[in-house]
């Protein structure tokens, strides 16, 4: 089946009708809107019967009952355009001696300038005539166009069942459309694409650029922008993941639009059935790591079986790290499951980029974690580069990886995801963030302080070195501290940084040392206060 173009009944299509033509016709106004689409067929004698119109119906009177003049036939005819008719068919017999060549006249008159289309059939015809021939070519029309949506809806209703993917889907709708057809994300990533034939190759040029200046539409039309594009929203309403679009021009847009529509909504049921499967497959994957967090009676051999079934790929190592959403605390329940369920769609994505198959899931709320097999321990740090950049640059969600030490087993790798967790949680209080992932090594000090903020001595001792600047807190001192600090204690250097003279510096630092009841020239002093500090702006 290939998309064909509606035949559409217009006024122009009823005045070249054999019984029209036969009646000897005169178009006497709106000569330029005969190509308006008919509705229906009416006739009328009088203007009483004005209200009775819905739109777009083609108005066959005699103007019997309506007074001969100027002023009251252009009246009844403004009143036919404001009721919406597409047209109107006058029947006045202008034969020799016929009355009616007045009133003709009458008319000619009364139109001039009308918008509406006039026509004046200047012999005899049968109004029944006319009305079968319009009624048997509408009613034709409506039943093609049932017929047409029918088929359409039964086209993608295979697909559906068949679970097309999307460049199944794609393909068969550029089919049927005789054009080249884009699905994209809403980045402005081409996901599937068809229709080469059509010239699609040529389309896709600098599509990214040319794609940012067409606005999305909610409803199928066509896009406002540089690039006149007719486009379907694909997703749910308030979920949006792209947009279908033909970049070209249609013979038929109404049945275009029909069946670039029902596309759409064929690719939101497939994403939804997908996400459905892959709901399952992140529980299952979910679950078994949990297992094996926790004390379990299952052999080496058993894990990996269970793993392998999952789609993790064997190897001789196995790197464990966390995911970590960057302010997930912010986020509400729906919102956080939901940036949780993109996180690890993206994962897939990467790994099958990678054509390597991994282990992910829910570590817990705001945590994901990842089981990444590689075939060589000497290659663990060009698999985990790889795999986190690629990862970073495809997310829009802000994000921090934590990665433990790989093992050779994918238990002792799993029991390794908690101290994976804790380095993820910690990068977020790191001063510069120049790697794609950290490990506990890379942390130093804030990893040691990080891991003691709970303990109550660690607290006990921090509080007692900063007393002095907090009770009350003091902003400017704890500044003051931090920067000379940050210095090394090295006074020239912070008076020049900070654009201050050294006597001005001096008194500060002087009336610091008060506050603090200690000496900042000493190196144990400085590194206390360096530890307190640092203790008190990730947990304070």
């Amino acid at each position: 089946m290939s998309i064909r173009t509606a035949g559409s009944l217009t006024m122009g299509d009823v005045l070249a009708l054999p019984v029209v033509q036969d009646a000897d016709p005169l178009v006497l106004s709106g000569e330029k809107n005969l190509d308006v689409n008919l509705r229906w067929v009416h006739v009328t004698e009088s203007a009483d019967n004005v209200d009775l119109l819905f739109g777009r119906e083609v108005v066959l009177t005699t103007l019997r009952n309506v007074e001969p003049t100027a002023q009251r036939l252009r009246s009844f005819m403004s009143q036919l355009a404001q009721a919406g008719a597409a047209g109107v068919i006058v029947e006045l017999l202008v034969d020799s001696g016929n009355p009616n060549s007045r009133l003709a006249k009458h008319l000619a008159d009364a139109v001039q300038g009308l918008e509406l289309p006039v026509i004046h059939l200047r012999k005899k015809v049968r109004f029944v005539q006319i009305t079968e021939v319009i009624h048997e070519r509408l009613v034709s029309e409506q039943l093609a166009a049932v017929q047409f949506s029918r088929n359409v809806h039964e086209i993608y209703t295979e697909l559906s069942l068949n679970e097309a993917d999307e460049q199944r889907i794609v393909e068969r709708t550029s089919e049927l459309l005789g054009a080249p057809v884009v699905l994209e994300d809403v980045r402005h990533h081409v996901l599937a694409h068809a229709g080469a034939g059509y010239g699609a190759e040529s389309v896709l040029a600098h599509w990214m650029n040319r794609s940012k200046f067409v606005g999305y539409a909610e409803q199928t039309g066509r896009g406002h922008g540089t690039e006149n594009w007719l486009q379907t929203p694909v997703g749910a309403v308030r979920n949006r993941w792209g947009r279908l679009i033909v970049p070209d021009e249609l013979d038929d847009e109404h049945n275009a639009a029909l069946v670039l529509e029902r596309a759409g909504q064929t690719l939101t049921i497939a994403r939804l059935s997908g996400r459905d499967q892959r709901e399952l497959l992140y529980q299952a994957r979910t679950s078994m790591m949990h297992e094996l967090q926790q004390h379990h009676s299952y052999t080496d051999k058993e894990v990996a079986v269970r793993a392998q079934s999952l789609g993790l790929d064997s190897g001789s190592h196995y790197v464990p790290l966390v995911i970590a959403l960057a302010e997930a605390e912010n986020y509400s329940p729906t919102d956080l499951q939901l940036r949780e369920r993109e996180v690890l769609e993206v994962i897939d994505q990467v790994a099958e980029n990678m054509r390597v198959g991994v282990l992910a899931g829910s570590l817990r709320s705001g945590c994901l974690a990842v089981i990444v097999p590689v075939s060589a321990k000497q290659l663990v740090a060009n698999a985990l580069q790889r795999f986190t950049r690629q990862l970073t640059e495809m997310l829009t969600t802000h994000i921090a990886i934590g990665v433990a030490a790989e093992e050779t087993s994918i238990g002792a790798s799993a029991r390794r995801l908690e101290e994976a967790a804790h380095v993820a949680e910690i990068v977020p209080n790191l001063p510069t963030r120049a790697r794609p992932y950290y490990r506990f090594a890379d942390l130093r000090l804030r990893g040691v302080l990080s891991a003691m903020g709970q303990d109550a001595r660690m607290r006990s001792f921090a509080l007692t070195e900063l007393s002095g600047l907090l009770s009350p807190v003091d902003p400017d001192g704890l500044e003051l501290l931090e920067q000379f600090l940050n210095h090394g204690g090295n006074k020239s250097t912070l008076a020049k940084e900070s654009y201050l003279s050294r006597p001005t510096l001096y008194a500060r630092l002087a009336k610091l040392e008060d506050k603090l009841g200690v000496s900042l020239g000493t190196a144990e002093s400085r590194a206390s206060l360096q530890v307190a500090l640092l203790w008190y702006r990730m947990h304070g």
